[in-house]
Parts: structure tokens; sequence; C-alpha cells
């Protein structure tokens, strides 16, 4: 199973990510599922307007923890074809600060590997994000590479959050 049909795709951009280059990553003939989450920058969190955000990381470690995570990922639920991009540098409220596309043989798998591949970046990779308040403060969100996601029976209050607030740092 082959997982870098194109390996040279930056993970870590400083411009828009682009879904289509990820879809664009050749023909896979053997797979009939596909899977796409985007997380976007949402106008609130924690009760404060949110105006824009500010993600930093330390990029080459960055890079290869997520090719890591792809790979080992990828491997484990049979997936040809897995990418994950995270933005850096200031997104407005709208902005997508993560793609990932999964590519298996069934649905399952697919789905599978991309919430495994987003989770395991969300808490495993250095990336963080700093948020600007309508109220001229700001903060870095907590939690970087540490806290675990709400057990499923929290999930339900915080399901709102899983669309946007993908990382606990961002």
């Amino acid at each position: 199973m082959t997982t870098t049909r194109d390996p040279d795709h930056p993970r870590i951009q400083d411009r828009t990510l682009s879904l289509e280059s990820l879809l664009a990553d050749g023909a896979f003939p053997e797979c009939g599922g596909l899977s796409l989450f985007a997380g976007t920058v949402r106008d609130h969190h924690d009760g404060k307007a949110v105006l824009r955000l500010a993600y930093t990381a330390y990029a080459p470690l960055a890079e290869k923890q997520i090719r890591e995570i792809e790979a080992a990922v990828a491997a484990k639920h049979g997936t040809p074809y897995l990418r994950v991009v995270h933005r850096v540098g200031a997104l407005a409220v709208g902005e997508t600060a993560i793609l990932c596309v999964a590519r298996a043989p069934h649905r399952a798998e697919a789905f599978a590997a991309c919430k495994e591949a987003v989770d395991r970046v969300k808490h495993e990779v250095p990336i963080w994000k700093e948020e600007f308040y309508a109220d001229g403060t700001s903060a870095f969100v907590e939690g970087c590479c540490i806290a675990p996601d709400a057990d499923e029976s929290q999930a339900a209050s915080h399901r709102h959050d899983a669309d946007h607030h993908h990382h606990a740092h961002g």
C-alpha cells in the first residue's frame, strides 16, 4: 500500500489551503471511499467573540510528525492515500485551518483514517493557536498536544466545537 504518491505537499503551509491539490494527487481506482475534513475558524470561543486567529508551529518537527501520523494511520486503516495539511499565520473567521483527505477501498476505513489523523495532529503536533477577541484581548488556546478529546458522555455538549475547533491548539 502506498501512502506517498505525492510526498512533496508541505504539511505546514502559510497560504490558503487547497483541497483541489490534495484531490488531484492521482487516480485511486482501488478506492471507493473518499473522506474529507476541513476545520475552519469560527467566530466565538468560550462565550467570547473571535475576530481572527494566529497559528504558529515548529515547522520542521510538525512536518515530520504529520508525515509519521499519516503513515501510521494509513497502515492501520488500509488507506492508500492520506494527507493532512495545516495552515499557519493569520487567519480570518471562515478561513480553513486544517484539511484532511483519506482514500480507502470502503467508506468505513476512509472515515476512520480521516478522524484518527485529525485527532492525532490535534494532540501530538507542535502547532499553537492564538485567538484575538472583539474585546481587545487575546489568548493562546490551552491544551496543545496534551488535552484528550472529550469522552463520549461529554461529546454531545461539545459537538459544536468539532467542526470548527479542531485543535485544542487550533
